[in-house]
C-alpha cells in the first residue's frame, strides 16, 4: 500500500521506546550463514494451499536442524510489490521456518482479489501448516507459531491473531486498518486503490472500494483489541502516516492490561527501505525474546 510520508509518531508514547529498545543489536542471523547441517540442511519447498475452493500459492523456508521449529506466517500487503523476503530469510536463518503466500487473485494465486478472501486465505493457511501431514512434512511446530504482516498484512494479522489464541505472539509491520481508507469518500478510495491493485485479479479500482466499504465496519482494528489483550505484540511503525492507524488498537490493548506489547517507530518510509537490518533485527530480537518463554 503506497502512502506519503508525513511526520511520524506522535501518539505512541515515545518512553515505551526506552523500556524496548529491540534497535539496539544487530542478530548474527542477519549477516552470518550458520554452520551447515548436512543431515538436515535448510531448504525451500512451494506450497499450494486448499483455500475457498482453489490452491493458493505458497513458499516454505525451513529451517536447518533435526525436529520441528517455531513458525512465522508472513502476510503481504497491498498488492504486496513488497513481500519482506529478506525478512524471512533472516528469520530462517534464525532457527525459524516462515511461510509465505499469495491471497486468492494475487500475484498468480488463482481466483479473484477480494478483501474478505485474504482473511480466509490466512485462516487455510494456519490450516494448512497445522496438519499433522504437513506440519511433518514443513518441519512446523504447531505450539509455537507467530502471525506477521507488512501494511494491509498487518490488518489482516490484527483481526486474525485475536481469533486464534492459540498463536504465542503478532508482528504488525507498518500496518495499515483498511477500515480507515473505506471511510474516505468513494472516489478517494478509488484512486487509492487504483494506485494498489497491479496483479490482483479479477478487480477494478471501483469494485475494490467497494468491496473494501462492505466489510469494514466489522473490521476495524480497535474492535479486535480483546482478542489480543494476553498476546505478545511487537508493533513496528514509519513515517508513512499511518501510526494513526494502528495507535487506538495499541491504546485499547493496554488499558485492557497487556503489558507485552513491544513498540518501535523508525524514520522510514512505507516499506521500509533504507532501514531493513533494523527491521530484520527488531523481528528477529523480539522473536528470540518471546521463544526464549516457550
Amino acid at each position: 500500500m503506497k502512502r506519503s510520508v508525513t511526520p511520524g509518531l506522535a501518539a505512541i508514547g515515545a518512553a515505551i521506546l526506552l523500556v524496548t529498545p529491540v534497535h539496539a543489536q544487530v542478530p548474527r542471523a542477519i549477516y552470518t550463514d550458520p554452520p551447515r547441517d548436512s543431515l538436515h540442511p535448510a531448504r525451500m519447498e512451494v506450497l499450494h494451499i486448499p483455500s475457498g475452493g482453489v490452491r493458493i500459492n505458497g513458499v516454505a523456508y525451513i529451517a536447518q536442524g533435526s525436529g520441528r521449529h517455531p513458525t512465522l506466517v508472513l502476510l503481504h500487503g497491498l498488492p504486496g510489490n513488497e513481500k519482506n523476503l529478506d525478512l524471512a530469510q533472516a528469520v530462517r536463518r534464525a532457527g525459524w521456518t516462515v511461510i509465505t503466500f499469495n491471497y486468492r487473485g494475487s500475484w498468480g494465486s488463482p481466483g479473484d482479489f477480494r478483501f474478505e478472501n485474504n482473511f480466509e486465505d490466512t485462516d487455510s493457511v494456519l490450516a494448512f501448516i497445522r496438519d499433522s501431514a504437513n506440519a511433518r512434512r514443513l518441519a512446523v511446530d504447531t505450539s509455537r507459531i507467530v502471525l506477521a504482516g507488512h501494511s494491509m498484512g498487518g490488518w489482516i494479522t490484527a483481526i486474525t491473531a485475536a481469533h486464534h489464541p492459540e498463536l504465542i505472539g503478532a508482528i504488525l509491520i507498518s500496518a495499515a486498518d483498511m477500515s480507515l481508507v473505506a471511510a474516505a469518500p468513494r472516489a478517494q478510495a478509488s484512486r487509492m486503490m487504483a494506485g494498489n491493485m497491479e496483479s490482483l485479479a479479477g478487480v477494478t479500482a471501483e469494485s475494490m472500494a467497494d468491496d473494501l466499504i462492505a466489510i469494514a465496519p466489522t473490521h476495524r482494528l480497535v474492535d479486535v483489541a480483546g482478542g489480543l489483550s494476553r498476546m505478545p505484540l511487537l508493533v513496528l511503525t514509519a513515517n508513512d502516516g499511518l501510526a494513526r492507524h494502528v495507535d487506538s488498537l495499541v491504546k485499547a490493548v493496554r488499558a485492557l492490561g497487556n503489558t507485552r506489547l513491544t513498540l518501535l517507530h523508525k524514520p522510514t518510509d512505507h516499506p521500509w527501505s533504507d532501514q531493513r537490518i533494523a527491521l530484520e533485527s527488531a523481528v528477529i530480537v523480539w522473536l528470540d525474546r518471546l521463544i526464549a518463554k516457550h
